[in-house]
């Protein structure tokens, strides 16, 4: 029987223009994105990590290394929003044409525990509502490899989460949670998610990178429930 995820990966193959899509780039500038699109058009999905070359290979980091793949797809590079509080790739996500959904990728410039205030900045300014918000993070109560898609829920625990709830007042966004799993030992859980993945798991982590980029562009175009019916394992 094919499963709703291999289904979902032999589209991808059969439309290759999906993955890649080379007619889709960046808005010219942030004015001109806005004036084109409603709050009911536009997604805003924030990789949440740290910024800095000194945190970019930690498993914390793992929704910076997901928006990164997603612009790559958009072929667009992150630039500084007018807020000076994040980095943003405008554009369409998907197959290329005037029907493809326009997306708003961001990186928060702030710390981990301070990425609600820049989220909430981006949201004001492209006037999107929370619920066409995707955070993408690293999920300790999941194994390293699995993906889990939600709408709503508390942060367990995730900083990230937390400073997002606090700003936008709801914690009625979703969320594409990319597991790293617990820590070995006696480890202490700061240090495990601020430390780099080990050599084993950055041989599958671009794996996970683009399943959770696939799981993206699969949240807009079809919504939770199928979603979750392909890539929640």
């Amino acid at each position: 029987m094919i499963t709703g995820r291999l289904r979902w990966f032999l589209g991808r193959l059969i439309s290759p223009a999906r993955t890649s899509a080379p007619g889709s780039t960046a808005a010219p500038d942030e004015e001109t994105f806005v004036a084109d699109a409603t709050s009911a058009d536009v997604w805003l999905v924030v990789g949440l990590g740290n910024p800095g070359p000194s945190y970019a290979g930690h498993r914390h980091n793992i929704g910076y290394l997901v928006v990164d793949e997603l612009a790559r797809r958009m072929g667009s590079g992150f630039r500084a929003h007018k807020s000076g509080r994040a980095d943003v790739v405008e554009g369409r996500l998907g197959a290329p044409g005037a029907t493809s959904p326009r997306v708003v990728l961001a990186k928060s410039r702030s710390y981990m525990n301070e990425s609600g205030g820049p989220v909430k900045a981006l949201a004001t300014f492209y006037k999107v509502p929370a619920d066409r918000v995707i955070a993408i993070h690293d999920e300790l109560d999941i194994d390293f490899g699995t993906l889990r898609i939600k709408k709503g829920g508390g942060d367990n625990g995730h900083n990230g989460l937390k400073s997002m709830r606090s700003s936008l007042g709801t914690g009625d966004f979703y969320r594409v949670r990319a597991g790293i799993g617990r820590p070995p030992g006696r480890q202490e859980v700061a240090d495990f998610v601020l430390s780099n993945y080990g050599t084993v798991e950055r041989k599958e982590l671009p794996f996970q990178i683009d399943s959770a980029a696939d799981a993206v562009e699969s949240l807009i175009a079809d919504g939770l429930e199928k979603t979750q019916s392909r890539f929640n394992s």
